[in-house]
């Protein structure tokens, strides 16, 4: 008992069932009688509490944080304080699944540039249809918009049909400066290296059994798993398609990041594009400014050309 509410609950309770007195039962609830009488003079927010009830119920594994931020969106001027105190109140606090073990050391940083394909980070994710059939889903992440480039299911995905998407994906957006990725037979097969080599793209693996080395596309792959494969029962390949794809498009569009300060992937690649597009005069260090990022241990730390276009 020591929530003002719980007290009131205790208090009724030996009133109702005992026929004690308000004073009597204070006294044994330890509860003040002013805070009993007390009528709350709050708004009840009907309809924020509504539509925050509607938005926990579209995106489940979103906290208040999030929420928040979808609700600024739409105009809500209400502060975090009262937007988390109405979510506790709902009920809407997300299950925490079971932890993983953190990594453990230091990793050195590797200098990369400031804008859209300086490098992709490459892995698979792994599900299965209501009939139990399994498929997997080829996850391509830049690692400084934070986009998914692209999100390909299918049963067999072989090295030749990943070098053929990869060169479906350089068509539409130009070619990366570097392509991170784990150890994977797919991955380093004959179809790959080839490929590599015609468009003249450097390949960095990751050391074996560090998947935390290719942090990027394993954070990506954590917040499909845990806000799509985890709740979508799918029927067959065609639905894993549409489904994968449009949740793929509103995490690129829609859902804040909150390495990229709450803005979309789609938002921050637009805030990097005006800033190199800026004239030397107005801005020098736009077009060459460097970030930090956890870099693969064991891959080359030297600066990957960008290509241009």
């Amino acid at each position: 008992m020591v929530t003002p509410a719980v007290k009131r609950e205790v208090v009724a309770h030996l009133k109702a069932l005992f026929g004690f007195s308000e004073r009597r039962a204070c006294r044994i609830a330890g509860a003040d009688r002013k805070m009993i009488r007390y009528q709350a003079q709050r708004a009840p927010d009907t309809d924020l509490r509504g539509r925050l009830r509607e938005l926990a119920n579209e995106r489940r594994r979103f906290g208040y944080r999030w929420l928040f931020v979808l609700l600024r969106r739409e105009g809500e001027p209400s502060g975090i304080n009262r937007i988390y105190r109405l979510y506790r109140e709902e009920g809407l606090t997300v299950r925490k699944r079971k932890a993983r073990r953190k990594a453990v050391g230091t990793r050195a940083p590797i200098l990369v540039e400031a804008q859209a394909n300086a490098r992709w980070s490459l892995d698979f994710v792994h599900d299965q249809f209501a009939s139990g059939q399994r498929f997997r889903v080829l996850n391509v992440v830049d690692d400084i918009t934070r986009e998914c480039l692209a999100a390909v299911p299918d049963t067999s995905l072989s090295g030749r049909r990943v070098a053929r998407e990869l060169t479906a994906l350089i068509e539409r957006r130009g070619r990366p400066g570097m392509i991170v990725s784990d150890n994977g037979t797919e991955l380093t097969s004959n179809a790959i290296l080839r490929w590599c080599s015609e468009h003249r793209i450097e390949w960095h693996y990751i050391a074996p059994g560090k998947p935390m080395q290719n942090g990027f596309v394993e954070s990506f792959n954590g917040r499909m798993r845990d806000e799509l494969l985890n709740e979508t029962m799918f029927r067959n390949l065609a639905h894993a398609r549409v489904v994968i794809a449009a949740w793929a498009t509103d995490y690129n569009t829609e859902r804040p990041h909150s390495a990229l300060d709450y803005r979309t992937p789609a938002d921050y690649a637009r805030t990097l594009t005006t800033a190199i597009a800026r004239p030397a005069a107005q801005d020098e260090s736009s077009a060459r400014r460097a970030i930090a990022q956890p870099a693969p241990i064991g891959v080359n730390t030297n600066r990957a050309p960008v290509a241009a276009g």
